[in-house]
């Protein structure tokens, strides 16, 4: 081996993340294509600070076997044109949300010891696909 090829092999990092120049985290992403379940609402946290919760439905298989999967989205989109156009879209809206995924864990009032999961969705960007027109017309 060359004096230089025998130099770059041992010059080489070895744990260099090619992908990324940004530290790496903790954090589960979501993508979600569905629709409004209802009229997102602005709602008050424990802490005053206003957040706007949605529901997205997602429906997958066959037709006549079709299965939906209900999703509660958070998004903290500050007062303004963006978060009233998010406030102001009709149930059935075809919508398109990615956001950050969080697990958490709160004891069942119902049942002793035990313990409920909930997947708590933050949005991080949100588009609209369809705009559901016939939903608008009957409010």
């Amino acid at each position: 081996m060359s004096a230089f090829l025998a130099r770059r092999a041992t010059a080489a990092p070895r744990f260099m993340r090619a992908f990324s120049s940004t530290s790496p985290r903790e954090l589960a992403k979501i993508t979600i294509v569905g629709n409004l379940a209802a009229t997102p609402e602005v709602k008050a946290t424990a802490s005053g600070r206003e957040v706007v919760e949605y529901a997205v439905a997602s429906n997958s298989g066959p037709r006549d076997n079709r299965v939906t999967s209900w999703f509660k989205v958070a998004s903290f989109e500050p007062e303004g044109p963006r978060r009233d156009y998010l406030t102001n879209l009709p149930k059935g809206s075809t919508v398109y949300v990615e956001g950050n995924a969080v697990m958490s864990t709160v004891p069942d009032a119902n049942a002793e010891g035990k313990s409920r999961s909930f997947l708590n969705i933050y949005q991080t960007n949100f588009e609209l696909l369809r705009r559901n027109h016939e939903a608008e017309g009957s409010e």
